[in-house]
């Protein structure tokens, strides 16, 4: 099933899917626990909404190979973990807002990433069993402020990385069954009618069950946890000259299967 989050005519809050022409089929029920249902009935989607409200969002650096290769980095004998705040989830269409801090000088990359949604809680879970525990995959873009990443965040990546609209999600969350591989995933970022990023998730160093594995160690996933599983070569820091986001621009990512996001970004 592919899930959409969206206020109707009524500003309420719903869950649908076959969405399609501006309207989509109800769903009732939760997103995790009771599962959901079509409820026969449809509504017109007034403006959508990344398809969840993370409880966490958790993050790995450096899960590339040809990332890593072109960043100059060894590959990391270990995940590189880092986290977001909830509070800079951003929705499919709206702007990625680049704050005042973050203009002089020019600073903020795009990061096109694999989302995978945690759909009941996880602690301890064996690789083999990891892909069980998650009710679906998303499109992610985990824009970064490079110079806070680097710099102003005394060597810690999250105030780089947390600043407000800095991750979009969605704009659908596509349930397991219709992917049932996330290693064999085309992923592609689009800036101003130019491809950026295009890549594979085989290229992951650690996929995506070994990350559930890793990241459950002695520690609870809760429900709505989301993992940002890494980005592939061609970010924009690594070019030369270094392409930063700018006001005007249009970034669009998209995970073949899953869907395509797409976010224009204005100044602060």
């Amino acid at each position: 099933m592919r899930i959409i989050r969206f206020f109707d005519e009524d500003d309420k809050e719903c869950y649908g899917h076959n969405y399609q022409n501006g309207t989509a089929n109800l769903l009732e029920g939760q997103l995790f626990g009771e599962p959901l249902k079509d409820t026969g009935r449809q509504a017109r989607v007034k403006k959508l909404l990344a398809p969840l409200q993370p409880t966490a969002i958790l993050c790995i650096g450096l899960n590339y190979r040809e990332h890593a290769e072109e960043t100059g980095t060894p590959l990391p004998k270990y995940p590189i973990l880092f986290m977001k705040n909830p509070a800079a989830l951003n929705h499919p269409g709206d702007p990625i807002v680049l704050p005042r801090l973050c203009l002089d000088p020019p600073e903020v990359d795009y990061e096109t990433e694999l989302a995978v949604v945690i759909g009941k809680p996880a602690k301890n879970v064996p690789a083999a069993e990891a892909l069980n525990y998650v009710t679906g995959y998303t499109v992610g873009n985990d824009v970064s402020a490079r110079r806070w990443q680097k710099h102003g965040g005394a060597g810690q990546w999250v105030r780089g990385k947390s600043f407000d609209t800095f991750c979009p999600l969605g704009p659908e969350l596509v349930t397991t069954d219709e992917i049932p591989d996330p290693q064999s995933l085309q992923l592609r970022c689009i800036l101003n009618n130019e491809v950026m990023q295009d890549a594979n998730t085989s290229d992951m160093i650690f996929p995506v069950a070994e990350l559930i594995e890793y990241l459950s160690g002695g520690t609870t996933l809760l429900p709505g946890t989301v993992i940002l599983t890494g980005t592939p070569s061609g970010v924009g820091f690594t070019r030369e000259p270094p392409v930063f986001l700018k006001p005007g621009d249009v970034v669009e990512v998209s995970i073949e299967g899953i869907g395509r996001l797409r976010n224009s970004v204005v100044s602060e």
